[in-house]
């Protein structure tokens, strides 16, 4: 890892696994987790909005980070997300994946309560001083309600645990004013903007669609590394619409993402309520896509 990328280019946002009568399937977790790395990611993200961490347990989260370390050993970073609308519970979620054995800590701006900037601030900086691991910010105003201004991201970037972001704020203009200033590590958290990101100064990507095709996404960053920008456009555009279909079809990533990978036969299972399985017609529309990408 390098200062700039600091827990590499290719991050998945791992979807959890669960059992056929929805308990946690930590043996599934090791399987897809190994798979994922042998296949090019660099590291993993667990506990995520793609890996359900609103409908999991505290308990199961640093379960999923222990089982997971296990499986991957040092071959990939793992993050995990310590989110949550309660920043003592943040902290304690914090500690909790510095003992299971996480590399870092993504935390999503409290939701639901929207806090404002100055809190928000204060926010990220508690859970900076308490935790000993690196944080990864998360902005997804979509999801959240509140957006990380790129003011408080540039203040907030003089914390020398404050390392990265995911971003999903779709203001790429935004993106690009913090890299202009800032040591921090840019990550693309949506899957149609990894290679546009990564060109201006990105690290990489946390990315949903790397839980299907991590060898596809890994190559339009390589193909850039190499310099044959044309070769890596079109290899980003050639994933498309598998990215569509997983990300903007109306339904969450995780829904998307699980049904097919439980329709290829890897470790994925149900997901949880609230949230329904995809039909047959999503999944089999998905699987078509798969197909003509890996061919």
């Amino acid at each position: 890892m390098t200062t700039d990328s600091p827990f590499g280019r290719i991050l998945c946002a791992m979807v959890t696994p669960f059992t056929g009568s929805g308990a946690l399937d930590l043996d599934g977790a090791q399987r897809l987790a190994d798979r994922l790395v042998s296949a090019g990611c660099d590291g993993l993200v667990l506990s995520g909005t793609t890996g359900e961490s609103p409908t999991t347990s505290d308990a199961e989260k640093a379960e999923l980070v222990a089982a997971v370390r296990e499986s991957v050993g040092d071959r990939a970073s793992i993050v995990t997300g310590v989110g949550t609308s309660d920043t003592r519970h943040t902290l304690e979620l914090a500690a909790a994946a510095e003992k299971a054995g996480a590399d870092g800590v993504l935390v999503v701006s409290p939701y639901y309560s929207r806090p404002p900037q100055d809190a928000l601030e204060a926010h990220f900086r508690e859970v900076a001083d308490a935790s000993g691991l690196p944080v990864m910010l998360y902005d997804i105003p979509g999801r959240t309600g509140t957006r990380i201004e790129p003011e408080t991201v540039l203040r907030v970037a003089e914390h020398p645990r404050i390392v990265a972001v995911k971003d999903c704020s779709y203001d790429f203009l935004g993106a690009q004013k913090v890299l202009a200033r800032t040591g921090l590590a840019y990550y693309a958290g949506c899957d149609e903007h990894n290679l546009a990101l990564y060109a201006v100064g990105g690290a990489g990507c946390v990315s949903t669609v790397a839980n299907l095709v991590p060898d596809r996404l890994r190559a339009v960053l390589d193909a850039f590394d190499a310099g044959d920008t044309a070769e890596a456009a079109r290899l980003q555009q050639r994933a498309t619409e598998l990215v569509e279909l997983v990300m903007a079809s109306g339904l969450p990533g995780t829904v998307t993402v699980k049904g097919l990978l439980n329709d290829l036969g890897l470790p994925s299972g149900p997901v949880r309520a609230p949230l329904r399985p995809a039909d047959r017609d999503t999944v089999g529309g998905l699987r078509a896509a798969y197909e003509r990408l890996m061919a």
